[in-house]
């Protein structure tokens, strides 16, 4: 879609700059669908602007070194009032164009745009701004990770040491307006659970240190690039240390002692968002949020149920397969606990994982005729979120190419990174998952900002899952227990259809939830628990793998049938990847039209 549109735009000004006095009216018309294009792509970019000027931090981490000194602001009723009168003169805006004179990317992004910014709106009738922040998710992580020198916050010359002095008075105003706003939620029973709260602290607590080499924040300091002279280096070195110890030290005990003193005790003893003032709205809004389809907690429940069992049986044929005599539960209690299927240290998980990069990279030609240009690399989480972190993570590459994609995995609990996974987990996260998908988004010419940078997790985890499902006609999961590996990766994504909406739907303890995880998978203990109270504090987002897949595979499923012998997978994955992350209706339409022009 994307190569047909860039040519159609080409041959359409060609068209513009030759034509005669008896093409008079076809003239006009092109200049008309070129100027309404150009409009679209306008107001695209100026919306993109105005968000980042909301969010410097995400500004960051795309590569716009003006914001790299300014941390985002807390939300007040005043900014959200100004915020949702910047999203309706957008709107007002686009509605003030032609959409049936628009044509290929511009078209697009007026139908995304359209849909992005009504439902925007529609999430400002709920407090979100009353919970800023839970274990999982939070500028307080992005903060840190930021100022460790490991992130998207440049640490080259003297400037950049200063802008993140600069950000970090940003960062300190924000948590002074976080805390006011969770006293606001406590006064509206608008709380994080107690088990969430408990986890949070810890991500406070770490950084209260009396030594300032021993704060994540110097890690800059310890890797000084070597442009800079001494004398720059012992400035930067004494400011650096009042940073940490006079501002940053002081503004993590203060929200520490807020959060246990005062917000812990009037944190909730439930769970689900079902729990909260008009809960169960929130949370269809967060599934419709996530998904960007129309469906209900209770048909997702549905579908999950019977997930979990088509994939348990399927797990019943590799128990067969391995000779284990005994049940299913004690075929996942062997898994879990017996040393063979588990690696003895970090460097032995990173080791395995960059051995299946190799091994995943010379395959993927067979299915895609498109590759991201930048590389990926395998790293190990950082200690101080490991504990309350995923499993594993991607993070995409720096927009400019001066930095590679990171694949991330948790070395916290070996017991939770079992060998079998490590074919299914790669593909995922990596190629021709997650960075497959992200990489080229963010390369793709003439693709608008808001495009380019933005996304929805039911196309990106959607994809994801997708990929995995590739995984043996690209020649992998040959082995039983990799294979098996695919089936726990899959059945996690239909469990947590289940829990997701079972905990803010359906009023399941997180002691059930965590009981239904452990008696359908082998996963350790420690995984499923950071599992489930990571679904408690991000709701719907779970729900949206499966959700993604299903979809993505029925488009190919109906492209197969319609297409015959014409289909061509390839051409298929590009018309997927090829325009970026797109809301599942768009894309469903944009596939079926590019399934008409070949019939």
């Amino acid at each position: 879609m994307f190569k047909c549109s860039i040519l159609t735009a080409t041959v359409l000004l060609s068209l513009a700059g030759c034509a005669t006095t008896g093409e008079p009216q076809q003239t006009q018309a092109v200049s008309q669908e070129i100027n309404h294009n150009d409009k679209v792509n306008l107001l695209s970019e100026e919306y993109f602007n105005s968000m980042v000027a909301l969010s410097p931090t995400s500004g960051t981490f795309i590569g716009k070194q003006d914001v790299n000194d300014k941390f985002d602001s807390a939300t007040t009723p005043e900014s959200l009032n100004n915020t949702y009168s910047l999203l309706t003169s957008f709107e007002d805006k686009l509605l003030q164009i032609d959409s049936s004179k628009l044509a290929g990317q511009a078209l697009l992004s007026y139908e995304i745009l359209k849909r992005d910014l009504a439902f925007s709106k529609r999430g400002f009738e709920f407090p979100s701004y009353m919970m800023p922040i839970n274990q999982m998710s939070g500028l307080h992580n992005v903060f840190a990770g930021l100022g460790s020198g490991q992130s998207a916050q440049p640490f080259n010359t003297i400037e950049d040491y200063k802008n993140f002095v600069s950000r970090a008075d940003g960062f300190i105003q924000w948590l002074e307006g976080i805390e006011s706003n969770m006293r606001k939620g406590i006064e509206n029973n608008v709380v994080l659970p107690k088990a969430l709260t408990e986890k949070l602290i810890p991500q406070f607590s770490a950084h209260i240190v009396k030594d300032e080499t021993q704060s994540i924040f110097w890690g800059p300091i310890n890797s000084f690039p070597e442009s800079l002279s001494d004398q720059q280096k012992q400035s930067i070195t004494a400011s650096y240390k009042v940073m940490v110890l006079d501002r940053l030290v002081p503004a993590y005990s203060k929200m520490t002692k807020f959060l246990k003193e005062e917000y812990l005790p009037n944190s909730r003893e439930t769970f689900g968002y079902s729990d909260l003032p008009n809960g169960k709205a929130w949370y269809e809004y967060q599934i419709a949020t996530h998904t960007t389809l129309d469906m209900n907690a209770e048909e997702i429940h549905k579908i999950g149920l019977s997930e979990v069992s088509r994939i348990r049986n399927e797990m019943e044929w590799v128990k067969e397969q391995l000779n284990f005599e005994g049940d299913l539960q004690a075929f996942f209690e062997f898994l879990r606990e017996d040393e063979q299927f588990y690696f003895k240290s970090a460097d032995e998980l990173i080791n395995a994982y960059v051995e299946v990069k190799e091994k995943i990279d010379a395959r993927v030609p067979l299915l895609f005729d498109i590759a991201p240009k930048a590389d990926y690399e395998v790293k190990l989480v950082e200690a101080f979120r490991a504990q309350s972190a995923a499993g594993a993570s991607y993070a995409s590459p720096a927009p400019d190419g001066s930095r590679p994609g990171i694949f991330y995995i948790n070395a916290h609990n070996l017991k939770a990174q079992p060998k079998f996974l490590v074919e299914t987990l790669s593909i995922h996260e990596a190629a021709p998952g997650h960075h497959f998908q992200i990489a080229l988004q963010q390369e793709v010419e003439g693709l608008p900002s808001f495009r380019k940078f933005g996304g929805y997790t039911v196309f990106s985890e959607g994809w994801a899952l997708y990929a995995e499902s590739l995984g043996k006609e690209l020649g992998l999961f040959t082995d039983p227990l990799m294979w098996y590996g695919r089936l726990v990766d899959e059945q996690l994504r239909a469990m947590r259809l289940v829990v997701d909406t079972g905990l803010h739907a359906k009023g399941w303890s997180r002691e059930k939830a965590i009981q239904f995880m452990l008696e359908n998978s082998s996963m350790a203990e420690s995984d499923v628990t950071a599992e489930v109270e990571r679904y408690i504090g991000w709701p719907g987002q779970a729900v949206s793998y499966k959700v993604g897949q299903f979809k993505i595979q029925e488009l190919r499923d109906y492209c197969e049938e319609k297409l015959g012998k014409k289909f061509d997978i390839k051409a298929f994955h590009t018309q997927i990847l090829i325009d970026g992350a797109l809301p599942m209706p768009i894309l469903e339409s944009k596939i079926k039209k590019w399934v008409e022009v070949q019939l």
